[in-house]
């Protein structure tokens, strides 16, 4: 990795990795005084989760959650040579590291509850792992753009919960990782 990134030509200065997912390295970046995440795509195996086109996947996510009313981080640029992508930084803690330090609010199940109201409608899930949630001023946010068609199994009752807490899946994740 090099100390500068660039989307559609413009450079960003990279200042740390903040995570990889099923399909990228998500790089906290700056210019001109601003933040951003810029999540690079990867193309390594997955063996829970098969991807078609993971770019368009990615802008066909982000506009389906926008329209369903999900909170999410703003999109603002996309590189598809590079497969990159621009997004607004929303600051905080994950409700993953919430749960670690024992700080997890109530009131973050609430809205991810309010969440699924939207969602389950429209036949969607997201990705319910804490990691992928910050709260921002009291605003909670879902940081992935990932979703798919609603399947019980998959949704925050049945799956989602076992990790919003210090459950046994919580724990042998943590050990784990």
């Amino acid at each position: 990795m090099s100390d500068v990134m660039s989307v559609n030509g413009v450079e960003y200065t990279v200042i740390k990795l903040l995570g990889k997912g099923k399909g990228g390295y998500s790089y906290l970046v700056e210019r001109d005084n601003c933040k951003y995440v810029l999540k690079q795509i990867h193309h390594e195996p997955c063996d829970y989760y098969q991807f078609g086109d993971k770019i368009q996947s990615e802008i066909k996510d982000y506009e389906q959650l926008k329209k369903i009313g999900i909170n999410i981080p703003k999109m603002i640029d996309v590189d598809i040579d590079e497969e990159r992508i621009l997004k607004e930084y929303i600051d905080g803690e994950t409700i993953f590291d919430m749960v670690k330090n024992d700080q997890m609010e109530d009131i973050f199940i609430l809205q991810v509850k309010e969440m699924c109201a939207l969602l389950y409608p429209a036949n969607t899930n997201i990705d319910y792992f804490p990691t992928n949630f910050i709260p921002q001023n009291g605003v909670l946010y879902y940081i992935d753009f990932e979703c798919n068609e609603y399947m019980e199994e998959w949704n925050f009752e049945n799956w989602g919960i076992k990790y919003w807490s210090k459950t046994p899946e919580f724990i042998q994740y943590v050990k784990e990782h």
